[in-house]
């Protein structure tokens, strides 16, 4: 990578304060860092497409499990259980 970067540019697209010492060290370490992920990016366009090689490796499910066998082996483990159900402590909030 021949050309400048603008980091004063960046960093006021950015909305970042940047001192005079993180902008020339900035200026210093950014353009190597560009220069390998373009490194990159060109060595993963030559990787093969449709590749036989590359496809699902999970196994066929030809024996499933009857539903619900485990159920009560599974809330005997349980800490907490109500309606045939494992209790949990919430995490996500219903508020909007």
């Amino acid at each position: 990578m021949t050309e400048k970067v603008d980091i004063a540019t960046l960093a006021k697209l950015a909305r970042l304060e940047i001192s005079p010492e993180e902008m020339a060290k900035l200026e210093r370490e950014i353009p190597p860092i560009l220069s390998f992920i373009e490194v990159i990016q060109k060595a993963s366009g030559d990787a093969p497409k449709g590749d036989p090689e590359l496809r699902n490796v999970m196994r066929d499910d030809d024996r499933p499990d009857e539903s619900g066998i485990y159920t009560e082996d599974l809330l005997a483990d349980a800490p907490e259980k109500k309606d045939n159900k494992i209790v949990v402590k919430q995490v996500i909030s219903r508020k909007k």
